[in-house]
């Protein structure tokens, strides 16, 4: 049943008829190769060359490759469940259209609210990131002085940030399919820095470095990792420390998991893919295992180049993979690796707005946000929307500081992830005459470990972090009630069909 009120679902065929409207129709020219090129393009940022050596130093020890791997897993389950909802809803939208086909129009608002913050606040804090980045590949040649930010009337303006901004929301006006080469091409740039450099590394590696593979138990010399500071899960255990040993690996797999946000941003093209029940499972997937296997190469050679406890971080001592290069007196390498950095946050921030885009785009067409909004272009692109997203992004990383946009990413993530894994079990229950090109295996024990993997993240989660969750979701609420619900398209639908019948 569609069901009434908050609850009404918007049928799979409804949803799928929508994308076929002539004023809102996207064009269909993506293959499996471009989405896995988003998947990798958003998946690999600078976070490759700064949190291997992190997490090595403050948590895993050698064993972080193996921390990397437990995370892919975690990360796979998810991505099982949105493969399937990909393949059988090829609408665009991600989890907001999932939802809304399997929980219902509030619960969809909901997730589609919190997809709107996660990629706008992501796509502002890594604007802020390649801007500092930007910066350092300009003192060589411009000199020590230069800068990427400037003072205007007591503000402090970022315009490498709005350079980046307004570039790439540009690129995604012109369409979705040059968006994709301009993407491979600077991911190909970052993918080759990284081989370069574990190419290079794997000179230095010195084997005594990996023992023992997973270091005994211990508290860091700040006290963090024992106590409140440690895990949730550690503290539970009763385990007293989660820095190093069995636990520290856990954390550290909580820890990467991170690295891998941003493959679900695939979900978001299905509707502008010329096949999407075969090329949407293989684009997800294929993007998942490259970024796997590099981030495991990469996590394999730093720990193997230095003593892990040499790694460990302190009080503004942030370590970085340049880190394990200057302890071997290649500085120069540093250089390299600020060229890659400063390739893979460009992709980064063009699929983040490309995913805000797609989701915004549902949003509107459903009627929850202004209809006009998901008109299409003659390019079969909506500029509307890209330009509000970008006018809005670009304000946040000009005039914001990255610490203030760096901390509601996560959260909103791993909400969607549970919300897709239980949907999946919702409408095989529902609807299991569906055609499902690619199905979850072994359901529901699939779904449900996905559900449990993130809620086991969230927990580790701080406090602060779900207050000022709570706080976004409450105005998502406001706006909901005050004009999404009077205005929903499936609402006008319901209340025509229902004055018919009374006639």
């Amino acid at each position: 049943m569609p069901g009434t009120g908050l609850w009404r679902t918007k049928s799979v065929e409804q949803s799928i008829a929508d994308t076929d409207e002539p004023d809102t129709k996207l064009r269909r020219n993506l293959t499996t190769w471009d989405l896995t090129v988003f998947g990798v393009a958003v998946v690999i940022g600078a976070g490759i060359f700064t949190l291997t050596a992190r997490t090595a130093g403050d948590f895993a020890g050698p064993s972080v490759s193996l921390a990397f791997v437990l995370a892919a897993v975690a990360c796979g389950l998810a991505a099982l469940c949105y493969a399937e909802f990909a393949s059988t809803v090829p609408v665009a939208g991600s989890a907001y259209t999932f939802s809304y086909a399997t929980f219902g129009e509030f619960l969809a608002w909901i997730i589609g609210w919190d997809l709107i913050l996660e990629f706008s606040v992501a796509a502002a804090a890594v604007s802020k990131g390649w801007s500092v980045y930007l910066q350092e590949a300009l003192t060589p040649i411009v000199g020590a002085g230069v800068t990427t930010s400037t003072e205007v009337g007591g503000l402090t303006v970022d315009w490498g940030a709005l350079l980046l901004v307004t570039v790439l929301s540009i690129l995604l006006i012109l369409g979705t399919k040059l968006s994709s080469r301009v993407s491979l091409v600077i991911t190909a740039i970052k993918v080759a820095v990284i081989l370069f450099v574990v190419g290079l590394g794997i000179s230095y590696i010195n084997a005594d470095n990996y023992s023992p593979y997973i270091p005994p138990a211990q508290g860091s010399a700040e006290g963090g990792g024992t106590g409140l500071e440690q895990s949730l899960f550690s503290l539970l255990a009763g385990g007293e420390t989660s820095s190093f040993g069995w636990f520290g690996l856990l954390a550290g797999a909580s820890l990467v998991f991170f690295a891998f946000i941003g493959f679900d941003i695939v979900a978001t093209t299905a509707e502008e893919t010329r096949d999407p029940q075969r090329s949407v499972p293989r684009g997800i997937f294929g993007s998942l295992a490259i970024v796997t296997v590099l981030y495991v190469a990469v996590a394999v050679v730093v720990v193997g180049m230095v003593d892990y406890r040499q790694l460990a971080t302190g009080p503004g001592d942030e370590k970085t993979l340049a880190t394990a290069f200057a302890l071997h007196g290649a500085d120069w390498a540093a250089n390299i690796i600020s060229i890659g950095a400063l390739a893979g946050l460009t992709t980064v921030v063009m699929v983040l707005l490309l995913g805000q885009v797609r989701v915004l785009f549902a949003m509107s067409r459903d009627g929850l946000l202004p209809r006009q909004l998901a008109h299409t272009s003659r390019r079969g692109t909506p500029a509307r929307i890209n330009v509000l997203i970008g006018i809005a992004v670009a304000f946040g990383a000009t005039f914001f500081p990255a610490d203030k946009l760096e901390e509601m990413v996560n959260i909103g993530t791993l909400f969607a992830f549970i919300l897709v894994s239980a949907g999946v079990l919702v409408l095989r229950k529902r609807r299991p005459d569906l055609p499902r090109a690619f199905r979850v295996p072994l359901v529901p024990l699939i779904p449900i470990l996905a559900i449990v993997a993130c809620l086991w993240l969230m927990l580790n989660l701080t406090a602060l972090t779900w207050v000022r969750f709570l706080g976004w979701m409450v105005l998502g609420v406001l706006v909901y009630f005050l004009y999404s619900r009077r205005n929903s398209l499936l609402g006008k639908r319901q209340r025509e069909e229902a004055t018919t019948v009374d006639v």
